[in-house]
């Protein structure tokens, strides 16, 4: 039996000839990424083991994104001893604020990841990196400090979901739209422990932004991993981004599926997740009239400079709505300031928006943007579980960019088609 391209990839650096679903192995990492909330753990494990020094200074990559600028005390003193331990490890890839982004808009952008790579992080959605046909996957701080230390880390082989995609979605549908429709369609389990593999005609009609939010999300369908077929789109985003020498791995004709599944974009509607699952979805025509008061766009899901010109083409010369908060924030610094250059930055402002520096902080009520009893905020991040954004009886619905900025505007959940 073939292989599938998670398969592939974790057989060459396993350093097998073939792997099969269920199989331990021992692979070797191109990249061990942690932040400031989790990597403070792994140095303690990391000290523990008696670890001198990291295994690679180059691939130990370090982001504090998610408390900082710093929040509090506490957060303060996380993101000192970080700054202590990549100081003393001559580690290169640290990224303190200022230079810092949303850890996975910033690696694809710093061109640290390519096809073909293995990596870990101390991060769920650290399977953002399939987008460029690599194998990306979330771990734990005590599989981060292993892996600092040693450049390897244990996988059981995933099995594989195939989503084949066909047709070409409409206007206002993006890739946030085609993951919250297929995580409707199979559940937050559906994918419990496998690759997301989307292949297809229809990638042709997704741009690099769109992959990267499809597949940070694949873990909220349970999925091991998300990856994307690399095609002419993917070659380029590498060309423009990296140095790195890339491997395109492909599948099988023969690769083994647990299902496949044909997904027809050009049926997709916008789409929103309700409280509080992101299997709980319902299409834009099926959303009622939902009032808001609070409205964040950005996030590791969808912080890219696509994300911020849809949204501005919606907010230009609008106002939002009374009473409604819209907190912004850009992926990176980079994004941030070419929002600057191209004006995206005045049209946000201008409209009653606040723009932030990048950070996770809103995403996972962390700070900035916390909810109060009763309130409701629609997001294009990736989770709205009980309490994700705030208090427990708040309420987060999940969208793309394009519904949360028309929403902002009439203060309820809103197709943008109807603005």
């Amino acid at each position: 039996m073939g292989m599938t391209m998670t398969q592939k990839i974790l057989a060459a650096h396993a350093g097998l000839k073939e792997v099969k679903a269920g199989q331990f192995i021992e692979a070797d990492l191109d990249i061990v990424l942690g932040n400031d909330v989790t990597t403070p753990v792994a140095i303690k494990e990391f000290n523990k083991m008696g670890a001198k020094t990291v295994f690679d200074k180059e691939k130990v990559v370090i982001v504090p994104d998610h408390f900082t600028p710093n929040k509090d005390i506490k957060a303060a003193q996380q993101c000192k001893m970080v700054r202590e331990f990549a100081t003393g490890m001559d580690i290169e890839n640290y990224f303190e604020v200022g230079r810092m982004g949303i850890e996975h808009c910033l690696l694809p952008e710093q061109g640290l990841v390519v096809a073909g790579d293995v990596i870990i992080g101390a991060d769920s959605h650290t399977c953002t990196y399939g987008a460029l046909g690599a194998f990306s996957t979330g771990i734990g701080s005590t599989d981060m400090a292993a892996g600092m230390a040693r450049g390897k880390a244990w996988f059981k082989v995933p099995g594989a979901l195939k989503f084949e995609l066909i047709g070409k979605p409409e206007k206002w549908v993006s890739g946030k739209d085609v993951i919250l429709h297929i995580i409707g369609k199979i559940g937050v389990d559906g994918a419990l422990y496998k690759s997301m593999e989307f292949t297809g005609e229809g990638l042709k009609h997704l741009s690099m932004d769109d992959r990267f939010s499809m597949a940070n999300m694949a873990i909220e369908a349970g999925g091991k991993n998300g990856i994307f077929m690399v095609d002419e789109k993917t070659i380029e985003y590498m060309k423009a981004h990296s140095k790195k020498e890339y491997t395109i791995y492909t599948p099988d004709a023969d690769a083994e599926y647990d299902e496949i599944y044909v997904i027809d974009l050009s049926t997709i509607r916008p789409t929103v997740a309700f409280p509080h699952l992101p299997e709980n979805t319902r299409t834009i025509d099926e959303a009622g009239e939902v009032k808001i008061d609070q409205v964040v766009i950005g996030s590791c899901t969808n912080g890219r400079m696509e994300d911020m010109r849809i949204a501005a083409g919606i907010l230009k010369d609008r106002q939002v709505a009374e009473n409604i908060r819209v907190i912004i924030f850009p992926g990176t610094q980079d994004i941030y300031l070419q929002c600057v250059k191209e004006g995206i930055a005045e049209v946000f402002v201008k409209a009653g928006a606040v723009l932030s520096t990048p950070t996770c902080g809103p995403c996972l009520g962390g700070h900035m943007g916390i909810l109060a009893p009763g309130e409701k905020a629609i997001a294009t991040t990736n989770r709205n579980f009980v309490g994700r954004m705030g208090h427990p009886e708040s309420e987060v619905y999940l969208s793309s960019p394009a519904v949360a900025a028309a929403s902002a505007i009439t203060g309820y959940i809103t197709d943008p088609e109807k603005l």
